[in-house]
């Protein structure tokens, strides 16, 4: 691909704020303390994943336009060059903090393998070696009851390694790791023909249970295909500010449970970075006073272990996330001269200097539209005097109902 063609999307991407690989690698990254403490957990989440520990997730918090989805991206790109599949999920109506299976399912969707372009997941399947140690360690911690996982996992191991060769099986397979339904007598069906129709029962399993065991099946899989483990990249995490307060109350568990930190529940591999608005701490847990009616009302309730987890989550938001720091001059001079360079060779000109001023409470973002704004008009008329007027916006926690769509499993119990 040529270079105008690179810097051109890089140029889009940066116009419309929602950086993409082009213009993280032309900017690269102005975050180094949050840089290394990541490098350092992928170290982590490589030395845990063989002791069976999960690496501790973190929650990078910023201002409207600070940089949060552009540091996201170049952190995917430093994981994907240390061999983690590495996924990118931003919470929104579909990709809800409170719903474990659409959650994961996301996760799975935007998986990307290092030096693959195909569907993430087959293409660690693909590296499967069922002779391989790795794959017999796997299977055998499947099949262990302390691993505390429904028999699907340990049965569609066995069968991936029995059946793995006919195509058809084998997608069915990798689906259902996906998250896609593989019923239980489909499962007999295949162990049948194998005969190992009695070997396993295939239990009963909620929809909920079920994607919070392919989260640590999944992370486990990984590793045992050769891959330094997962990183999972969760941007706009304060929209869980505008759920009403019980479906606040379980993303804030989730929260916990995702970034590895609730006991018995790890997922050995796997390594989650958050990312929040800095607001979101005074607008919801202190003047929403989340912090003390969530769990007071869950208590009400009987759902004491849930008020424990939301308490600690909203704990952890206050006193353990790292905040963005804001560029210095330098810096911001420095990124002006690298979006003129991009610029230039995007639309084989030269772009004027501009005169580069360090101003109040200006976002990075508001920096970069407001240069390429400024070129893009005096590339078409140099005569023309730019004139540029900027309006805040301010975030809105208000509750939204249309927010809070039905989980998988209480549409599937409707159903």
């Amino acid at each position: 691909m040529s270079t105008q063609i690179v810097s051109r999307r890089a140029i889009e991407a940066l116009r419309a704020g929602v950086p993409n690989r082009d213009a993280v690698l032309a900017l690269g990254c102005e975050q180094p303390a949050i840089e290394e403490r990541f490098r350092t957990q992928l170290q982590e989440a490589k030395e845990g994943a063989p002791k069976g520990t999960q690496a501790a997730g973190f929650l990078i918090a910023g201002d409207f336009g600070a940089g949060k989805s552009h540091l996201l991206e170049y952190l995917q790109h430093v994981a994907l060059a240390e061999r983690f599949v590495c996924s990118k999920v931003v919470i929104s109506k579909e990709t809800p903090l409170y719903d474990p299976a659409k959650f994961y399912r996301a996760a799975v969707r935007t998986a990307v393998a290092p030096g693959r372009r195909g569907a993430a997941l087959t293409e660690v399947a693909a590296q499967l070696d069922p002779r391989s140690d790795a794959y017999t360690e796997l299977s055998a911690w499947a099949h262990s009851p302390s691993s505390g996982l429904n028999s699907r996992f340990a049965a569609t191991l066995f069968l991936f390694k029995r059946l793995g060769m006919d195509v058809e099986t084998r997608d069915r397979l990798i689906s259902f790791w996906s998250g896609d339904p593989l019923d239980a007598g489909e499962i007999r069906k295949l162990l049948k023909s194998c005969g190992e129709r009695a070997t396993y029962t295939i239990e009963k399993i909620t929809q909920r249970d079920l994607a919070l065991q392919r989260l640590q099946f999944v992370s486990r899989l990984t590793t045992a295909a050769g891959y330094a483990g997962w990183v999972l990249l969760v941007d706009e995490v304060e929209l869980i500010g505008r759920y009403s307060w019980l479906q606040r109350a379980k993303s804030y568990a989730d929260l916990l449970r995702w970034m590895g930190k609730l006991p018995g529940q790890q997922s050995p591999g796997l390594l989650t970075v958050f990312a929040i608005m800095s607001n979101f701490e005074s607008y919801i847990i202190e003047e929403r006073n989340d912090l003390e009616t969530v769990p007071s009302k869950l208590r009400a309730k009987g759902l004491e272990d849930m008020a424990k987890q939301a308490e600690r989550a909203m704990r952890l938001i206050q006193r353990e996330k790292a905040r963005l720091q804001a560029p210095d001059l330098q810096a911001i001079r420095q990124t002006c001269k690298k979006v003129r360079s991009i610029h230039a060779t995007a639309y084989d000109w030269q772009p004027p200097a501009l005169a580069v001023e360090r101003s109040g409470i200006t976002s990075m973002r508001e920096y970069i539209k407001r240069w390429i704004t400024e070129w893009d008009l005096k590339r078409l008329d140099p005569s023309y005097t730019v004139e540029l007027e900027q309006t805040a916006l301010t975030q809105n926690y208000d509750e939204e109902t249309a927010l809070e769509t039905s989980t998988e499993e209480e549409t599937e119990r409707r159903s």
